[in-house]
């Protein structure tokens, strides 16, 4: 047996012909760049968020990056950030202007909440926690210590679309939040697209003159911008997608659990807490010799991923900040070990079966 680490393809199928006529319809009417499609997604999305305002743009580095210059981060800024995400988190602060300070992870590979208090400096200004592999953070103890201290909360909700807290959906917690549409998202385009949410007019209004070259209406250019709008044929992939979200986001929650119900208790597995709805992005294993194991299981047929191998802090790009091991021993132990398996909506009971025999099998 083959199993892909994500089937793509698989979705495609569950969509014919909605999604051909959809893309047809925008290429018929030739709705390229914004408007028409754009405008549907962003008001059906800010309706599904609850929220006032969804700002559609290119991607989903791009939406963080505007958002922290939209809440005016800029030269001489510190920005809290946990030590383990995909870079785009860390490099938008740079790109913004600001500088990244990294905080290490705690076992569920979130932002340590203990420990983000002794990294606050006169010169932080925000914190961006991010939901990763679409397990959140606990947002009520996040935006606690921001008001404590005045910062600004960006969400990076890059992997966590339809996760909630307590029963209120990640995203619609702090002073916005960042989304990406990349393909493999849990909701995602046929190439990148990213969006921004606030419920915040200011951050809104400047966020959305960013995206457009700085633009308050045609030739109105009030600050220097960018060219970062969605264009209209990933709008209706998403428009064409959005309705299904709950039913796939349900689908991958059940292939989680028959994984924890399948694979032996000696397993590390991930760790669902009470009230935290993890929308399992990706399903992902810790093992002291992930490598070798990952080998086992590509001889097997079985894709798998690891996300991510190396912490931001140790990385070639940031080596200006001078970090060790021992300075982020968490993310440095936990990140040789995690293993993802392959985690879809589509994947089926039997090949979920497949994956847990061998991944028993090497323990």
């Amino acid at each position: 047996m083959n199993i892909p680490f994500v089937d793509l393809k698989a979705q495609y199928k569950s969509l014919l012909p909605e999604m051909d006529e959809a893309i047809m319809h925008a290429i018929h009417t030739t709705a390229f760049i914004a408007g028409g499609p754009a405008d549907t997604f962003e008001k059906a999305y800010a309706s599904y968020m609850g929220m006032t305002h969804t700002i559609a743009c290119a991607n989903g580095t791009d939406s963080l990056e505007i958002l922290l210059k939209a809440m005016g981060i800029g030269t001489g800024d510190e920005v809290l950030v946990p030590a383990i995400s995909w870079i785009s988190t860390a490099e938008s602060v740079t790109t913004a202007g600001g500088t990244p300070v990294f905080v290490d992870v705690d076992d569920d590979l979130l932002i340590d909440l203990n420990l983000i208090e002794q990294h606050i400096t006169p010169r932080t200004k925000a914190i961006i926690p991010v939901h990763l592999y679409g397990n959140p953070v606990d947002m009520n103890r996040i935006m606690e210590i921001a008001t404590k201290h005045g910062l600004h909360v960006l969400e990076d909700c890059a992997q966590s679309h339809a996760a909630t807290i307590h029963g209120k959906k990640a995203g619609t917690f702090g002073h916005a939040s960042s989304f990406s549409f990349y393909p493999g998202k849990n909701l995602g385009a046929y190439g990148d697209a990213g969006g921004m949410v606030t419920n915040n007019d200011e951050i809104a209004r400047i966020a959305r003159a960013i995206a457009n070259h700085g633009q308050e209406g045609k030739h109105n250019h009030l600050l220097e911008g960018r060219n970062s709008r969605m264009d209209g044929i990933q709008a209706s992939v998403l428009n064409t997608k959005l309705p299904h979200l709950e039913k796939w986001t349900d689908m991958r929650i059940n292939n989680a659990h028959i994984y924890n119900d399948l694979l032996q208790t000696s397993v590390h597995k991930p760790r669902e807490r009470e009230g935290f709805k993890h929308v399992y992005h990706l399903y992902v294993i810790q093992h002291d010799n992930r490598d070798e194991l990952a080998i086992r299981l590509k001889e097997k047929g079985i894709d798998t991923a690891v996300h991510y191998p190396i912490p931001m802090p140790f990385m070639p790009c940031y080596s200006r900040f001078n970090h060790s091991e021992i300075d982020f021993p968490n993310a440095a132990k936990i990140a040789k070990r995690i293993l993802s398996l392959p985690m879809y909506a589509e994947l089926t009971q039997e090949q979920i079966a497949y994956v847990a025999e061998h991944v028993n099998a090497n323990y």
